[in-house]
């Protein structure tokens, strides 16, 4: 007999669409995932990739995203971890097709994910923050203004340096898309009150 995989919790509100690749931060991904699990239960957070196969992240451990891009249901919103295999993963034409086709979603960036937007055409026109060792890249992707070593917010896409700031992209997604009594209780949950 073979064994089926578990199948994921449907969420019964909206979802967020974390895009995965080789060389993501598992930091700026557990926050994210952990933000939206607060804020929307089980279920809330989908990981997406071209492929079911697994990745390894940026520190070695092994994760198999959940859903291939094309069998995502319609996201409500996009988290974009950063990592070191950001600006390889920036280059596939899927990637950049999915990032084009929900460009209107709220959107937070954290890191090298910013790369991933940049790709897609999705800082062009905007003020970004980000890591001050990309600034020079991220001038590249014709934004108006770049902020390195802020958490910038502009319309629905919110931007940070790489790591723990990964919090503020994430929290900034949730009150979109769960509300700001929601986000507030995740951050005060988190020990960000």
């Amino acid at each position: 007999m073979t064994e089926q995989p578990a199948s994921q919790p449907v969420p019964e509100g909206p979802l967020v669409a974390l895009p995965v690749y080789a060389g993501v931060s598992e930091l700026e991904l557990g926050i994210m995932v952990a933000v939206c699990r607060l804020c929307g239960g089980e279920g809330a957070a989908r990981t997406v990739s071209r492929s079911r196969a697994s990745i390894v992240t940026a520190g070695g451990l092994v994760s198999t995203p959940h859903v291939l891009y094309a069998a995502l249901p319609e996201p409500a919103a996009l988290l974009l971890p950063g990592g070191p295999g950001a600006a390889k993963a920036a280059r596939d034409p899927l990637l950049r097709e999915f990032l084009a086709r929900h460009a209107a979603l709220p959107t937070g960036a954290s890191g090298s994910g910013l790369l991933l937007l940049g790709d897609a055409g999705g800082l062009r026109g905007r003020v970004v923050g980000g890591p001050a060792d990309l600034e020079g890249t991220l001038w590249g992707h014709g934004p108006d203004d770049v902020r390195p070593g802020e958490v910038v917010t502009d319309r629905l896409l919110t931007t940070t340096p790489g790591g723990l700031p990964a919090l503020h992209a994430a929290l900034a997604v949730a009150a979109h898309v769960w509300g700001e009594d929601a986000a507030r209780e995740a951050a005060g949950r988190l020990g960000r009150a």
